[in-house]
């Protein structure tokens, strides 16, 4: 049993490490197309790897952008089955300046591995890799059912996984998916993310005079339209940062009692929240603390304001076209497009009839939340104790991680997240890392996660 896979593990470390660093060592960054080469190398390696540690009916899918890569193992009678999602591309690793080792040439210091993508998600998929080896190595068998998906799109949007998924739910269909591409709290403080907040993403603009005015000659007799999109940002949320469209809070799912005693167990320093924001004090809204506010409340945010003169010196001038992006972070019942069509409606109502006003919906993706009791997560919670020492914690996330959307509605599964990154790993930054006995101790989760599972459902037919 897992016994057995553990050993193995820890008999072939080093082995494990130098062929994470080969993987590391190819540049699969999926949004600069010099690299296309490099992604399709990727996941010929990830197949590879796939072939050798003994998964079956191992094939790299082509897509219009970039191939994925399935794996599976099938033979546990009266198991679950588990859909391990990864992602082998990368992203760029400009300013090159900034790296102390080159990005792609993987470099070992202090305990961590330093390279793009080291940590997201190279490292952290290839823990499962290792953990189904060292299963089939030594008991010849899994103890539960697994297929593998990873992708080469995550850092580009992942434009062709719900297509993909959508056009294959019977090859893809399992019982529970498993994502590690996230962070822990700490070096020995395991945490299970169960909630993820969604988007809605808008934009605004405001067209008034159909070229840019004088103001001497016109100021005081034409609307301003950079003043009325002030206007309509400042009427957005109150003073506390209370969003003010109507029926934005009307689906919101509040936060339990249980859930907020649960987010008051994490280690949370405000202090040092506002030193890496770089503020002097923080504010949001009342009744919530600021953990909360940013991982389980909704929010509104303006990512960019253009439009007009904002160059060296002065220009006095009406512009004829401004414009805002806006993003609205959602929770668990907020439907985006709903959210979307609110802000909508009360933009341009607010909108005075001397202007015109566009707003566009660029893009959106519900909120996920996990059920904490179900047997899936009981398995997660025992994989940690068992690889850390210690029970993990569970915690909410402010981002979006739309793949878990898309297996929670297209395949009808939950999805747990076992990350094993911390939080310092520096993802889509100079010198990336991420801690080797991080991966260790990530592989030996997998193991036990696998094991867990299979021991829940021998004890509970039907559950799973």
């Amino acid at each position: 049993m897992s016994n057995a896979a553990i050993e193995y593990a820890r008999a072939h470390r080093e082995e494990h490490l130098q062929q994470l660093l080969a993987l590391l060592a190819i540049p699969s960054i999926s949004t600069l197309p010099a690299h296309q080469g490099d992604i399709r190398r990727a996941a010929e390696w990830m197949a590879e790897q796939m072939v050798t540690i003994g998964l079956e009916e191992v094939r790299v899918y082509p897509t219009e952008g970039h191939p994925l890569v399935y794996g599976q193992w099938l033979h546990a009678a009266d198991a679950p089955t588990v859909l391990i999602y990864g992602h082998y591309d990368v992203q760029p690793p400009d300013p090159l300046d900034e790296w102390e080792t080159p990005p792609f040439e993987p470099t070992i210091r202090n305990g961590n591995i330093y390279a793009r993508g080291a940590s997201d998600d190279k490292g952290q998929l290839f823990t499962h890799l290792k953990a189904v080896e060292a299963y089939l190595q030594t008991d010849g068998v899994l103890p539960v059912n697994v297929k593998f998906i990873v992708e080469g799109e995550e850092e580009i949007g992942s434009p062709h996984l719900g297509p993909f998924i959508e056009a294959h739910q019977a090859l893809l269909q399992a019982d529970v998916a498993l994502l590690s591409d996230s962070a822990i709290l700490g070096p020995d403080q395991p945490a299970i993310t169960y909630g993820l907040r969604g988007l809605a993403y808008m934009e605004v603009e405001i067209s008034g005079p159909d070229h840019d005015l004088h103001s001497g000659v016109f100021g005081g007799a034409v609307r301003n339209p950079a003043e009325v999109l002030a206007d309509l940002i400042a009427a957005l949320k109150d003073e506390r940062g209370r969003i003010r469209i109507p029926g934005f809070y009307d689906d919101v799912r509040p936060l339990s009692a249980e859930e907020r005693a649960l987010l008051a167990q994490i280690p949370f320093d405000e202090a040092e929240f506002r030193a890496r924001a770089g503020v002097r004090q923080t504010w949001g809204e009342e009744g919530y603390t600021v953990l909360e506010q940013i991982t389980a409340r909704p929010t509104l945010d303006v990512n960019g304001i253009w439009g007009g003169f904002a160059g060296e010196g002065s220009k006095t001038v009406i512009p004829a076209r401004v414009g805002a992006k806006i993003s609205m972070r959602l929770v668990p019942d907020q439907q985006p497009e709903r959210i979307a069509q609110l802000f909508t409606d009360y933009v341009k109502r607010l909108a005075p009839p001397e202007v015109q006003v566009a707003v566009r919906y660029l893009a959106g993706i519900e909120a996920a939340i996990v059920d904490r009791h179900i047997p899936e997560m009981a398995a997660a919670v025992e994989a940690y104790t068992r690889a850390w020492g210690k029970p993990p914690l569970f915690t909410r996330t402010g981002g979006t991680v739309p793949v878990v959307v898309m297996i929670g509605r297209t395949l009808g599964i939950p999805t747990i997240l076992m990350g094993f990154g911390l939080p310092d790993d520096r993802l889509h930054a100079p010198n990336e890392k991420f801690a080797i006995e991080n991966f260790y101790r990530g592989i030996e989760a997998s193991i036990w996660f696998m094991d867990a599972l299979r021991q829940h459902r021998l004890a509970n037919p039907g559950n799973v």
